[in-house]
């Protein structure tokens, strides 16, 4: 059954919980919401865990503000933090991750973070998104235009190429993902301008940080997953062998590496 914890602003925040035993919240990332980590949070479950897969603000049964702030979305993990006993592990996919990053930087009571490509550039596979992309995305959802924020967010944000967006405008997924257009400002926010990783900020974690990339993904995504591990105080990379960024819908690929870290 679908509970609700309301944020520092009043929102409230959606959340379904699986199993039982020691907390783990799972962060989506882009264009998703709790449906998105179900899978993933019925497998932790199964392996004894208490996952949490929740909507981020603005999707699902979640609530929204008139206006966003990457704080307003650590208040939101905060009151879940709250919810299942003060503290807990954390897992974050892509912009999820980063997500996951800063709050525990900021000193959130997070016990343990996994991370799944977390989509800073730091290499030279692909070119750095304009640092004024979250703007004029914004102007195109502003202006009604979903279909063109999410072909700019995917082809600028995400490296796609048009000739691949072009392929999954035919697909039932390009419903979902203009549906969920007006919240790609907050995953830009959320990356920051240019994707650049803030080593600074990581250096703050003193946690232990499991970072994961999938043996089948692009480059530039394992080179991220590399550096953030080696910008923690206490990180480790690991590689899923046979996956890419679409790792949610693998979830038993994530049991053993998961598990095993969470333990």
């Amino acid at each position: 059954m679908t509970a609700t914890v309301t944020s520092g602003d009043g929102t409230p925040i959606a959340f379904d919980t699986y199993g039982t035993g020691s907390p783990v919240l799972l962060v989506g990332g882009a264009v998703t919401d709790r449906t998105t980590v179900a899978a993933l949070a019925a497998t932790l479950g199964d392996a004894g865990f208490q996952a949490v897969a929740f909507d981020r603000r603005g999707r699902g049964d979640s609530g929204d503000a008139p206006v966003y702030t990457v704080e307003r979305e650590i208040d939101d993990l905060a009151s879940l933090l709250e919810t299942v006993g003060g503290s807990a592990a954390v897992f974050g996919h892509s912009s999820g991750a980063i997500l996951s990053l800063e709050a525990a930087a900021r000193g959130l009571p997070i016990t343990k973070v996994a991370v799944y490509e977390p989509p800073f550039i730091v290499a030279d596979e692909r070119q750095r998104p304009g640092d004024d992309l979250v703007d004029r995305v914004s102007a195109l959802v502003a202006d009604g235009d979903r279909d063109g924020a999410v072909e700019l967010f995917l082809t600028e944000g995400t490296g796609a190429s048009p000739q691949a967006v072009a392929e999954m405008r035919d697909e039932p997924v390009w419903g979902w993902f203009t549906g969920l257009a007006h919240t790609l400002p907050y995953d830009l926010t959320v990356c920051g301008p240019g994707n650049r990783l803030p080593a600074d900020r990581l250096a703050a974690i003193t946690v232990p940080v499991l970072s994961l990339s999938g043996g089948a993904g692009e480059d530039w995504m394992t080179a991220s997953a590399r550096a953030v591990a080696a910008a923690v105080a206490h990180g480790r990379h690991e590689i899923v062998a046979g996956q890419d960024h679409g790792v949610l819908s693998a979830p038993d690929s994530l049991r053993g590496l998961l598990t095993g870290f969470l333990r």
